[in-house]
């Protein structure tokens, strides 16, 4: 069975919704905002609990697509932990290796819910960002894939993680956060030891030249063997230096809740692809994947289980 250790975040996630105060103020047509009056109180009609973080969301989309899922990560010794902790038993995910923080509690998120789906997060990072390598068992561990998304800008521990894991002998597939492409010269080195890099638009321009998708594809196919670069709505470019997949829109849902769609699309793509299939088949899976998360309130909630029906969407290929 295909073993994925998935590394990053863990928190707890609360999510306020339903209130007449949470409405988005369009300023302009690319951005909107939410206004809260200081001083006021502001009436919630729905409260959900939940757990996120990338990591944790991206070992549940392997568990439930049948694979032997590991997650690694910094929690605190408090509730939260508990309920990250027990989403992730219940997935059949192994957290034997997690580390538990003497010093911080873990992440914890509030989000307010806007009625079109898009939301502001108030983020408690916590025990999630600080890491160091030594927090880490790389002992025995045995996977064919590690699935890493952002660790807060920690260049060095990044790196030492990925020359153990390379060491290893896995692969691995890297979704960078804002924190680490705000140095891309070190991003760069850290890339030469990455298999499949996923990244939106306006961050692949900060690692490479070019301005279209497929530009911007393949000049990233300079750093690793497989890019893969979204395009919100317009859809995702991706080459394995064999072909090329242009893809658009899985579906038109109703979007209830975006938080971690981009989650479910990178752990989406690797649950296939780490088994085989092709780029294509794989797009097809990471786009559905993340067309269902934005429909429910939470990560993971509506991510895929393994069986799932797809159906047909847009999408070529072409010889690169």
């Amino acid at each position: 069975m295909t073993k994925i250790l998935s590394i990053g975040a863990a928190v707890q996630d609360v999510f306020l919704s339903h209130s007449e105060e949470f409405k988005a103020v369009t300023k302009n047509p690319h951005e909107s905002f939410m206004e809260l009056t200081l001083g006021s109180k502001a009436d919630v009609n729905k409260i959900d609990f939940a757990t996120g973080g990338g990591a944790t969301n991206a070992a549940v989309t392997f568990a439930r697509q049948g694979l032997s899922a590991e997650f690694m990560g910094s929690v605190g010794d408090d509730p939260a932990a508990s309920a990250v902790l027990a989403d992730l038993d219940k997935e059949g995910v192994d957290t034997s290796r997690v580390h538990t923080s003497k010093k911080y509690n873990t992440g914890y998120s509030v989000l307010l819910l806007a009625p079109n789906g898009e939301r502001t997060i108030l983020t408690y990072r916590g025990a999630s960002t600080h890491y160091s390598f030594d927090d880490y068992d790389f002992e025995n561990v045995d996977a064919d894939w590690l699935y890493i998304s952002s660790m807060s800008g920690k260049m060095d521990t990044l790196d030492q993680i990925f020359s153990e894991a390379k060491q290893q002998g896995m692969k691995i597939m890297f979704n960078p956060g804002k924190d680490e492409l705000k140095q891309p010269e070190k991003l760069r080195t850290l890339l030469e030891d990455v298999d499949v890099l996923l990244v939106n638009r306006d961050e692949m321009k900060q690692i490479v030249e070019g301005e279209d998708l497929e530009e911007l594809v393949r000049h990233g196919l300079n750093l690793v063997s497989t890019a893969i670069v979204t395009d919100g709505p317009d859809g995702v470019m991706a080459s394995d230096g064999i072909t090329i997949v242009r893809a658009g829109m899985y579906e038109d849902v109703k979007v209830i809740d975006r938080t971690g769609a981009g989650d479910a699309f990178g752990s989406g793509f690797l649950s296939q692809y780490a088994q085989g299939k092709s780029l294509k088949d794989s797009i097809i899976f990471a786009s559905a994947n993340s067309t269902s998360v934005v429909t429910k309130i939470g990560a993971k909630t509506a991510i895929l289980h393994k069986g799932v029906v797809l159906h047909d969407m847009p999408i070529s290929e072409k010889e690169l």
